[in-house]
């Protein structure tokens, strides 16, 4: 049976600047976080960089035209703050105007723009002086923020403050897992909230400039679920890994106030911790925090199975915690102390991620339940590595083919339930930088050969036009 989407449900794919642009260091573009993390031995596999990543930077009319190939209606890309304001200073017009060039072939090749201004590419000088554990770089955040918006507003009119702010915090900050790499509960907590007061600072700016803009933040979110619903241990379990991964950016945005319960829950691991960041958090900052939104992205990749009890399966600390990096680090959840993920038995893709289309309808409604009544919803990014194997130039992944078509579905049966879900992105658009696994890992539904900078468009790429042009699955 063919199920048709709504009328103006968009079909996009997403990017990041860091993992494709490349040209690290050309037209004024200076470090970033991951420039310098990149570089620190054991962080990225195989000592790998984003300098050359997928070359888009000096390809980006080609990589336009492939996606107007693909069907695309929309691309949500990044902008680097590392190459619009060079060391937090000063606007770059070379880094300005690559932007405004894109922007221009998109809007030519009837594609919308969906601009994400932070995905994770700090400037280094920015970290060197505290980086996001420092209230100073909210207004530096702000500053680019307006820059870009001097640049492109006339043109774009869906803006994301951030990308992941629970990656940017807890997985950078407290995990040590992404840039800046630092190992601290307290500097992970302090990094989340500034990175929530730059969202909501940003927001109030923007509106302030144009009430017509469309402005709105993406969360990577997860179904935490307990192993036994009967067992107050294992429900336990699952309530701290949601309130540390979902109700932590949720609450705040949403209710304008953080769980109470993982603030106890931390508290009891790291008192000063909980010290610093209620320092941190200033009369007025929820208000701030808590300013309307227009759309909310949510990133979904699986689910989690809990319990309180240990297992002889399931990895003891999760999928997020070493990103297969040979330098120490530790896990992104304080409050984590007897937590088990549980094995179930549903297929794995090349990340060691399960496959849960069924949980992505089961966020989308209760996100949708709980937290953002009258916010459309968007899938911003959805998508799986595999090893793919090219023979007579083809790439027939039949496993991330099936990935999308699944995940694709479950989006329509959540809008079939009543959620008011407008778009889908799959990521990644084309293989690229996959953060500390380097080159190790790929997303994409186009194939980069990095040798030779050749785009082939996998199977699952041809299955996804398919849907896009059908608007069915």
């Amino acid at each position: 049976m063919t199920r048709e989407f709504p009328g103006g449900f968009l079909f996009g794919a997403a990017t990041a600047a860091y993992q494709i642009e490349g040209a690290a260091f050309e037209d004024g573009r200076t470090a970033s976080i991951w420039d310098a993390f990149a570089r620190v031995p054991g962080a990225v596999i195989n000592g790998e960089t984003g300098d050359v990543a997928c070359d888009h930077y000096h390809r980006m009319p080609q990589d336009v035209a492939l996606m107007k190939g693909l069907g695309l209606q929309t691309y949500r890309f990044s902008t680097s703050w590392s190459r619009v304001r060079p060391d937090g200073g000063a606007a770059n017009p070379l880094g300005v105007d690559f932007y405004s060039r894109l922007v221009d072939e998109l809007l030519e090749n009837d594609i919308m723009p969906w601009l994400t201004l932070y995905h994770w590419d700090m400037p280094q000088a920015l970290e060197e002086q505290g980086g996001w554990t420092s209230r100073d770089t909210v207004d530096r955040f702000v500053d680019y923020a307006l820059t870009m918006h001097d640049a492109l507003g006339d043109r774009v009119k869906t803006w994301t403050t951030l990308n992941e702010p629970w990656c940017a915090s807890f997985l950078s900050y407290t995990a040590g897992v992404h840039a800046p790499g630092r190992t601290d509960i307290g500097d992970g907590l302090l990094a989340a909230h500034h990175l929530l007061l730059a969202h909501g600072r940003t927001v109030q700016e923007l509106r302030a400039r144009d009430a017509d803009l469309d402005l709105g933040i993406t969360l990577n979110l997860t179904i935490a679920d307990p192993a036994d619903v009967d067992d107050p241990v294992d429900i336990d379990a699952a309530r701290r890994i949601d309130g540390q991964f979902n109700r932590w950016f949720l609450d705040p945005i949403f209710e304008g106030d953080y769980p109470s319960d993982i603030v106890r829950d931390i508290r009891e691991v790291d008192a000063d911790a909980i010290a610093r960041w209620q320092g941190a958090v200033h009369d007025g900052d929820l208000d701030i925090i808590s300013a309307p939104l227009d759309a909310l992205g949510i990133n979904y990749y699986h689910g989690e199975l809990l319990s309180g009890h240990p297992q002889q399966d399931g990895p003891a600390n999760g999928p997020h915690e070493t990103e297969g990096q040979q330098r120490q680090t530790k896990s992104p959840f304080p409050a984590d102390a007897g937590i088990h993920w549980v094995e179930r038995g549903l297929p794995r893709t090349g990340m060691d991620w399960e496959v849960q289309p069924e949980g992505l309808t089961r966020l989308l409604q209760r996100v949708a339940a709980d937290y953002a009544d009258g916010v459309p919803l968007y899938v911003t990014e959805n998508g799986a590595a595999y090893d793919d194997v090219v023979e007579d130039g083809e790439v027939r992944d039949d496993e991330r083919t099936a990935f999308v078509r699944d995940h694709v579905a479950a989006t329509l049966d959540a809008i079939e339930a009543g959620v008011d879900v407008r778009g889908y992105f799959y990521w990644s658009l084309m293989d690229n930088y996959e953060w500390a696994w380097g080159y190790d890992k790929r997303f994409g539904i186009v194939r980069v050969d990095y040798d030779t900078q050749e785009r082939t468009v996998k199977q699952s790429g041809h299955e996804y036009s398919r849907i896009i042009a059908a608007r069915a699955v």
